[in-house]
């Protein structure tokens, strides 16, 4: 089941282990990824490489196979985030930045401790 409009491309982003792809929609640049059949440490590790890469303004979408609940206190001091079940079981994380201020993450964190975090 895809999530992305027709406009979508594929992009080349450093350091993911899936393709990310990435479309506008109402004037926003939302960039997206599927990880729900990556298995650990790869969620997390492309979780971190999209969030780096966008700005003020721009989504990014991670779908994934469950909420990555090691994920969140890890990136929650710079980015909002938004935990949608979906029809088929997965989940949509739709992450926003909170600003252009002193980033508190540590996108060099892809570590996993306890459950949740793929």
């Amino acid at each position: 089941m895809s999530l992305l409009p027709e406009n979508a491309q594929q992009i080349k982003v450093e350091g993911a282990t899936v393709p990310f792809m990435k479309y506008e929609e109402n004037g926003v640049t939302i960039y997206q990824f599927d990880s729900s059949k990556a298995g650990h440490p790869e969620p997390m590790i492309n979780a971190m490489t999209g969030l780096q890469m966008i700005a003020e303004g721009e989504k990014l979408e991670m779908i994934n196979s469950k909420a990555p609940m090691g994920l969140f206190p890890k990136v929650e001091a710079d980015f909002n985030f938004n935990v949608e079940e979906l029809v088929d079981g997965r989940f949509k994380i739709t992450f926003t930045k909170r600003g252009e201020g002193d980033a508190a993450t540590d996108f060099a964190d892809t570590g996993c401790s306890g459950g949740g975090c793929h």
